[in-house]
């Protein structure tokens, strides 16, 4: 069965099996393999995409469901013009990765969260990365690149300082 849609601005067509779960389609049909496979039942976040905007868990998605829609990988949020998108900015700034496994379905969630929550408070954080694993712990300096996206306006995308590390309050989000 052949599912069309758009990842990353790009209109695809593919011919899978349509129980075949997105993030395989994503990475063996389309060779984008920023996105990684973790746990296969949807608990540790490493596999998240958004669609249509919103951040789902690409290992258990069937494709079926995104004929017609749009897909966003990792490969997909900088800027046409390869400008890095503020959180990816911020995951940079705030030195976030350590072993960075995780770090393209954390920067997924938090992207989306952005996109709808500009300065979002520690309890939006929360629940907007609840269920992204990080194994090295980094959940402080997580926190923190997230809050050090602002945005003034659509159009523009201001950083600013945030409390030290030290100030953190580590989360376990899984």
């Amino acid at each position: 069965m052949s599912t069309t849609f758009r990842v990353n601005r790009i209109q695809q067509t593919v011919d899978v099996d349509p129980s075949k779960p997105l993030l395989w389609v994503i990475r063996e049909q389309l060779g984008l393999t920023g996105t990684k496979f973790g746990c296969g039942i949807a608990e540790c976040g490493a596999c998240t995409v958004h669609i249509d905007g919103q951040p789902v868990r690409s290992c258990v998605t069937p494709i079926s469901s995104v004929e017609g829609r749009e897909v966003t990988t990792i490969e997909g949020i900088a800027s046409a013009d390869g400008e890095l998108h503020p959180v990816q900015r911020a995951w940079i700034d705030n030195q976030v990765p350590q072993c960075g496994y995780c770090q393209s379905g954390q920067i997924m969630s938090a992207s989306a969260l952005i996109a709808n929550n500009p300065n979002p408070t520690d309890a939006d954080i929360d629940a907007a990365m609840q269920g992204n694993i990080c194994r090295c712990g980094m959940y402080g300096r997580i926190r923190n690149a997230i809050k050090s996206v602002g945005v003034a306006s659509s159009d523009e995308k201001l950083f600013y300082d945030v409390a030290s590390a030290e100030d953190a309050t580590e989360v376990d989000h899984g």
